[in-house]
């Protein structure tokens, strides 16, 4: 039973990791009130999460995402 609830919570933290992406995209393209390095650090965890996301990796893609909101203020 307990291997199931892993698989579960994998195949859910797999599925945030789109809509996190979603999120930060549209943070980004609004009118954010911060500094250029703030959204250059963003956009990279962003990318690095996207990245993690396509290779399986969905539990470190969403720490990436989660400092990448953060740092957005959108958390």
């Amino acid at each position: 039973m307990k291997r199931i609830g892993i698989l579960t919570a994998g195949g859910a933290m797999a599925a945030q990791c789109p809509a996190n992406v979603k999120a930060i995209d549209a943070a980004l393209a609004g009118d954010m009130q911060i500094s250029n390095m703030q959204k250059e650090k963003a956009m990279a965890l962003r990318d690095k999460g996207a990245a993690l996301h396509k290779s399986g990796s969905h539990a470190d893609a969403m720490a990436a995402l989660t400092e990448a909101k953060k740092i957005l203020g959108i958390m």
